[in-house]
């Protein structure tokens, strides 16, 4: 069931033939600009993205150079810090030495804390001697309190007496004045050289 195929005949007319090469020629011109065009478009294409790809790798390059810039200034203040680090380090060794020197030094005060323990012994004998004389004191003191007492109530005894003895000669001096008016207006009538 195969199909016999006819080759195809050429046509000899010449104009037919004119026509079918003018046709042919244009339909390869077609062919040939159409590639071109496909080839300008993928040029201007490729130049785009080789444009926005130097543009973000010129972008990515500035990050970086910020990103150095930064990391050079940090990367000084770091060693400043460690500078400033290595200062107190040396500073703390010496006052860990000056601490060591302290510790030495109360050693050797707690070692004396054994004969001031000896002392402490005779302290105490002697505070209970002290507080002995206290008690015998605050006796004393008692009576000299009760002494007080009994003197206060006398030198109370005393002041109402004598602020009798004050209304009295008062009232012998307000007798005393009553009894003068008599000579004194003797006085202003007679009066002595």
């Amino acid at each position: 069931m195969t199909e016999k195929q006819t080759p195809f005949q050429a046509s000899s007319d010449d104009a037919v033939l004119q026509q079918q090469y003018l046709r042919a020629l244009s339909s390869f011109e077609g062919i040939v600009l159409s590639q071109i065009d496909i080839k300008n478009k993928l040029g201007d294409r490729l130049n785009y993205s080789i444009r926005t790809g130097i543009i973000i790798l010129g972008a990515i390059a500035f990050s970086i150079l910020v990103l150095l810039l930064t990391l050079s200034s940090q990367v000084t203040r770091i060693s400043e810090v460690v500078a400033s680090m290595n200062s107190h380090f040396s500073n703390i060794s010496g006052q860990m030495d000056d601490v060591q020197g302290y510790m030495i030094s109360m050693e050797k005060q707690v070692a004396v804390l054994d004969s001031i323990d000896g002392y402490t012994g005779t302290m105490e004998q002697e505070i209970a001697a002290i507080a002995r004389d206290m008690g015998t004191m605050d006796g004393t003191v008692g009576a000299i309190s009760k002494r007080l007492t009994a003197v206060r109530e006398n030198v109370g005894n005393i002041a109402v007496s004598i602020d009798r003895m004050h209304a009295e000669v008062q009232a012998m001096s307000q007798d005393m004045h009553h009894m003068a008016k008599p000579a004194r207006s003797m006085n202003k009538m007679f009066p002595f050289p």
